[in-house]
C-alpha cells in the first residue's frame, strides 16, 4: 500500500497577475462595454472586499474567471440571437411552478 493518493490533487485556477487589466480592458473594446464594464467592476470590488476580510483570492480568481467565459461566449450568443433560431417552445419554470400552487 502507498501513502501517496491515487488521484492527483485539483490545482486552482490563477490567472495571470495582469489579467484583469487585459480583461477590463476587453471589456471596455466591446459593444456591450456600457453593461458589462460596470458590473465587473461592483463584481470586482465586491471580491476585493472579500479578500481583504478573507485574505483569500478565490473570490477575485472567481470574478475573473466568470467574466472570461462571458466574454468568450459572448460571439456563439450572438450568433445565436442573429440567426433568428425559434425559442418560443421556452418553459418559463418560475411560471410552471407558481401554476402548481
Amino acid at each position: 500500500m502507498s501513502a501517496q493518493p491515487d488521484h492527483a490533487p485539483v490545482t486552482p485556477y490563477a490567472p495571470a497577475p495582469g489579467a484583469p487589466a487585459e480583461l477590463l480592458a476587453q471589456l471596455r473594446a466591446d459593444r456591450r462595454a456600457d453593461t458589462w464594464v460596470p458590473a465587473f467592476e461592483r463584481e470586482w470590488a465586491a471580491a476585493l472586499e472579500e479578500s481583504r476580510r478573507t485574505f483569500s483570492l478565490a473570490g477575485l480568481y472567481e470574478v475573473v474567471q466568470n467574466w472570461q467565459g462571458r466574454l468568450a461566449s459572448a460571439p456563439a450568443v450572438d450568433a445565436f440571437l442573429a440567426g433568428g433560431c425559434d425559442d418560443s417552445d421556452f418553459i418559463d419554470m418560475a411560471e410552471l411552478r407558481g401554476r402548481r400552487r
